[in-house]
């Protein structure tokens, strides 16, 4: 199977809700693929597919996922292509010593974090979430794999909002399963 064929099934899978978080937002929630464990693997396998073409040289040592949305498929990815996972939260919810960084996105300013030594220096690593829209919380989650050492190899999504020219702002290659709605 490719990605092409499997982003199609994904993609019909979607459900998309008017003015959500804020009003002029368009959300399309990928939450249905998880309600469905066949369609769950598929999504894992795309990414596979992507990893082993596209990244098949090189070793990955760390799935990096963006709270909240990339705790859902993170961990069962770096499983599936034997890496570890590290979580990037939100203030408060990390214990010990940690890095810090704020950031915009289309609807508001936030701060991420992540626990130092969470990822050895000169790892590699993919970051990942479910939407790239401006890619603030993108860029932001990849300043903090920098500080600690790590190395990005990729930033991957489930979903791209293209208008929105997120994937200019990131500093490492960019894919993208699906692409989401136009303006």
């Amino acid at each position: 199977m490719s990605t092409t064929s499997l982003a199609r099934e994904l993609k019909a899978a979607l459900k998309t809700y008017p003015d959500f978080p804020s009003e002029g937002i368009s959300f399309e929630d990928f939450l249905p693929i998880f309600a469905n464990h066949e369609l769950f693997q598929k999504l894992i396998e795309a990414f596979k597919i992507h990893i082993q073409e596209s990244l098949a040289d090189k070793k990955i040592d760390y799935v990096v996922g963006l709270e909240s949305r990339g705790f859902l498929f993170g961990p069962t990815l770096a499983l599936a292509i034997g890496a570890g996972f590290v979580p990037v939260r939100k203030p408060g919810k990390l214990p010990g010593t940690i890095v810090q960084t704020s950031f915009k996105k289309e609807y508001g300013e936030d701060v991420f974090e992540m626990q130092v030594g969470a990822i050895p220096p000169d790892s590699n690593v993919i970051v990942v979430d479910d939407i790239l829209a401006t890619g603030g919380s993108a860029t932001a989650a990849g300043s903090l794999v920098k500080q600690v050492g790590g190395t990005i190899l990729e930033f991957m999504f489930v979903m791209e909002l293209e208008f929105l020219k997120g994937r200019n702002t990131l500093p490492a290659p960019t894919f993208t399963l699906l692409s989401g709605q136009q303006r």
